[in-house]
């Protein structure tokens, strides 16, 4: 048996040394194997890995531009806030000036107003006050003459003679030479 295996092309001395046929085939294989790695398996291994690695920096740079872009919407809100809030002070400031200004025209307004009615009060009351002495001093001039003509017997009706007696009377009363009591009481006497 030995010979056997001899022809063969086994070597005696080595049995754990595989047959060249075999090591032939084997490197075949693997010069299929390794073509189809190469050229099947690892460029779709390179490209999954590219792919990967590409999701993985675009999400990196997304997050990054999106955090960036956040942070200018941030700042743009602080900034649109704090114009706002100013804006808002300088309205109440206006509306203050305003208001404040408003108040002062009605009091101005008011005023005038009062000033105004408190002349036309005192024209009123001095026109009032003009037509009650006219009116006063021919009541007063009527009865005085009517009175005269009856203390004198004769009659004083003229118009001419009627009105100087009653400035006379009228005059001599205003300046206080005389008290109508006292002048009364005289005429009577005399």
């Amino acid at each position: 048996m030995f010979l056997a295996s001899e022809e063969v092309g086994y070597p005696s001395g080595m049995p754990l040394l595989p047959h060249p046929v075999e090591i032939i085939i084997g490197l075949i294989a693997f010069a299929i194997l390794y073509w189809l790695f190469k050229t099947k398996v690892v460029p779709n291994m390179e490209r999954m890995y590219a792919e990967r690695t590409a999701a993985i920096e675009g999400g990196i740079a997304k997050a990054e531009e999106a955090q960036k872009e956040a942070a200018a919407a941030k700042q743009q809100y602080e900034s649109q806030l704090a114009d706002a809030r100013a804006e808002a002070a300088k309205i109440r400031e206006d509306a203050r000036a305003q208001g404040a200004a408003i108040i002062a025209e009605s009091r101005e307004q008011a005023t005038a107003e009062a000033t105004r009615i408190n002349e036309n009060a005192t024209k009123q009351i001095a026109a009032e006050r003009q037509q009650a002495t006219v009116q006063l001093r021919s009541e007063v001039g009527g009865l005085s003459t009517e009175l005269a003509s009856r203390i004198v017997g004769e009659s004083l009706h003229d118009e001419a003679r009627q009105k100087g007696i009653i400035d006379r009377f009228l005059a001599e009363l205003e300046s206080g030479d005389i008290r109508p009591e006292a002048s009364g009481s005289s005429r009577v006497d005399a």
